[in-house]
């Protein structure tokens, strides 16, 4: 017998079809003798739909201001996993599965008191361990907790993810499966190179990278609470046959497993390529070179919540000038080109100048720290395509390349085929 923990996203509950499927899916690992906690997702839209109404009330009302107070957004939104939970716990109930629904202030899942974007300080599990252990399966909202304020506060969108990876921690779950539309993560997106392959194995790190890159199977944040608690995580897909051969295989089940990397036997030089379209690329022409320079241009950006990524220098030959590039969300763009016109006279550069449509491309492999030439191997193929790189970083597993938009694809199934990724 084992502890697990399963989540299922707003896709596998979109309907009362759904909803009964993700029940059988419960019920066969019941079945099995495991003790099952289950974190759900609002139904695929709802979330959108509550933040738009929440969005619109002070503007219907009449109000001067388009703001509301976090608490109640919280309230509002925090709805949707709330009837998951419940129609959940009444489907398993049908096929004879003894469950309960849970929401977040009731186990409790304490967090922080950002609301709208909550970090989760600690979990309680004691309750829930002890009625698993009297076979009852515990279905929990996920994307939310209680604040000290003792208000429920949201965790952020994709915060179901992050819910299920510390209720596991917190129970010391043997595994954590999160359940979405895709049957685990792949070498690329299928959807732009079709030889794409899924991975039976990726480490936390590479993950990690992965998702931070714009792979989109599972949010950062549940990530790196999976690597800090050492939570073995599965991704799997919800839409296949719950009772299909090799379905309830404890050990290796359909999907992809997220491990430490000590797990892994045979380590890839490359993992995979990720990559993030809406690129917005800024240069500072011109840049006094002296101390503080750095912090008076990147501090204001970062009180202003802008987000900046690739960071590349480039001081002149006498020493006194730079010219310095970035790049920022293109979302972002108009409003750091705002900030940075007003530090302008006290940073002390000639003229910005901007550029949007830019996309990013990641080689991430935790075999990279013991293989050379694997940034060389990238540049090449890249120039043989006529792809123009326009700014580069790296860090240990990862190698990151700006270029223009229009070559995302091209770059993407050019780097998956010279790493040999698309071979089986």
């Amino acid at each position: 017998m084992a502890r697990i923990v399963m989540k299922f996203g707003g896709t596998s509950v979109a309907d009362i079809a759904r909803i009964h499927n993700v029940a059988r899916h419960v019920k066969r690992e019941v079945d099995a003798g495991h003790e099952v906690a289950v974190v759900v997702s609002a139904m695929a839209g709802k979330t959108n739909e509550l933040v738009q109404w929440a969005q619109e009330m002070p503007r219907v009302s009449g109000a001067d201001s388009p703001f509301f107070d976090a608490r109640e957004y919280d309230t509002i939104v925090a709805s949707g996993e709330q009837v998951t939970s419940g129609l959940l716990a009444i489907a398993l109930q049908s096929i004879g599965v003894d469950a309960r629904s849970w929401q977040g202030w009731q186990i409790p899942i304490r967090t922080d008191n950002a609301h709208g974007a909550a970090r989760i300080l600690e979990i309680d599990g004691s309750e829930i361990v002890r009625r698993m252990g009297l076979g009852q399966v515990a279905v929990i909202t996920g994307f939310q907790g209680l604040a000290p304020d003792n208000r429920i506060a949201t965790l952020g969108r994709g915060g179901s993810d992050t819910s299920a990876v510390a209720v596991a921690a917190a129970l010391k779950a043997d595994r954590c499966d999160i359940y979405t539309d895709v049957d685990g993560v792949y070498t690329t997106d299928p959807r732009v190179e079709p030889k794409a392959r899924r991975l039976s194995r990726i480490s936390f790190e590479e993950m990690l990278e992965l998702a931070s890159q714009g792979a989109k199977v599972l949010q950062v944040r549940s990530v790196e609470l999976a690597m800090v608690h050492k939570v073995r995580t599965f991704v799997r897909s919800s839409f296949e046959d719950p009772d299909a051969p090799g379905m309830g295989d404890f050990d290796n089940p359909p999907g992809t497993l997220i491990c430490d990397e000590d797990e892994i036997v045979e380590q890839q030089v490359v993992t995979g390529i990720a990559y993030a379209k809406d690129e917005a690329q800024i240069s500072l022409r011109r840049v006094a070179d002296r101390p503080g320079v750095s912090a008076g241009i990147f501090g204001p950006l970062a009180e202003a919540n802008i987000n900046v990524d690739m960071i590349v220098q480039n001081v002149s030959e006498d020493g006194s000038k730079t010219d310095m590039t970035f790049t920022v969300p293109t979302g972002d763009l108009e409003k750091a080109v705002r900030v940075l016109e007003k530090v302008k006279d006290s940073v002390g550069f000639d003229v910005i100048q901007s550029e949007a449509g830019l996309v990013k491309v990641s080689v991430i492999g935790i075999g990279m720290r013991s293989h050379a030439g694997v940034a060389a191997t990238a540049f090449k193929a890249l120039a043989e395509k006529g792809i123009n790189i326009r700014a580069i970083t790296t860090s240990e597993i990862k190698i990151s390349i700006l270029i223009d938009g229009p070559y995302a694809e091209l770059a993407v199934r050019t780097l998956h085929s010279v790493y040999g990724l698309d071979k089986q």
